[in-house]
């Protein structure tokens, strides 16, 4: 790395950030005086290299296509639980069966973790409530718990973490 990309690089930790700080900024303002214009450079070159020593470096992901099929299928997911939630508690009387179930997780990295929790808790009908410290256990509240806890951990398991796992390469 040559010094001058060494300089930048520690002028600029987060480009991006930068640029999006300045951004928000003057549409928050509402102008692109130079005064805004400057003053918003500065914040957005200060508050990145403020932040910076906070930083805690993440998993990159490996698989970024797969992303766009995970998104999707976490949308569908979310449709269709949101129609049989809507059955459940508008349609036929019948008795909800709540339950805790404890899933078995294989991810190590707390970003995928972050991700599969999200993704249990978005989903209607399932709450992501605690991780084991040991970040081994995802307790899972399930709003109507299938007669066979089984079937909640391999739905979870294959359907959500084995693509986590691709995504970030785990």
């Amino acid at each position: 790395m040559s010094i001058l990309s060494r300089a930048f690089a520690r002028l600029l930790p987060m480009p991006l950030h930068s640029l999006f700080l300045l951004i928000v900024w003057l549409m928050l303002n509402s102008t692109t005086s130079l005064g805004h214009i400057l003053l918003g450079t500065l914040l957005a070159i200060v508050i990145p290299v403020l932040c910076a020593p906070l930083r805690i470096p993440q998993p990159r992901i490996k698989r970024p296509f797969k992303v766009v099929s995970y998104v999707f299928l976490v949308l569908k997911d979310i449709v269709v639980a949101n129609f049989e939630v809507a059955i459940l508690v508008v349609g036929p009387m019948r008795r909800i069966k709540p339950g805790l179930v404890a899933v078995p997780i294989d991810l190590v990295d707390i970003l995928p973790i972050t991700v599969l929790v999200s993704t249990v808790t978005m989903t209607p009908g399932t709450v992501g409530a605690d991780i084991s410290k040991d970040k081994k256990w995802l307790y899972v509240h399930v709003l109507d718990m299938p007669d066979n806890e089984q079937e909640v951990i391999d739905l979870i398991k294959q359907r959500y973490e084995s693509r986590v796992k691709e995504i970030f390469g785990c």
